[in-house]
């Protein structure tokens, strides 16, 4: 089955702490993406089928607009990456991250 995978970019680190907690919390997601975007954005990305992704990107953007001082840059969902694009942009499933894949 393809999974989806869900994006959310924030200014600042609380924010997205925020965000990825929030995200595995709330659905069957597994976090495959963390990094600092640039001049002080972070993004997390998650994966998991689109019935769990959806409803874990709305919670983690709930939280990262309710963290003082965060600014929520964007988020979004791929239903159904291709997967070179899943090669090329780092969001597949690593070793480190195989072993908390739902």
């Amino acid at each position: 089955m393809p999974e989806a995978v869900g994006v959310i970019q924030t200014l600042g680190f609380p924010g997205v702490l925020a965000a990825a907690d929030a995200m595995v919390k709330a659905a069957r997601v597994t976090l495959v993406y963390y990094d600092l975007a640039e001049r002080g954005e972070f993004i997390v990305a998650v994966r998991g089928p689109t019935s769990e992704v959806v409803p874990a990107v709305k919670a983690g953007v709930e939280a990262a607009e309710k963290t003082f001082g965060c600014s929520l840059i964007t988020y979004y969902v791929v239903p159904n990456p291709p997967e070179n694009i899943v090669d090329v942009m780092s969001i597949g499933y690593t070793e480190l991250s195989e072993r908390f894949r739902t």
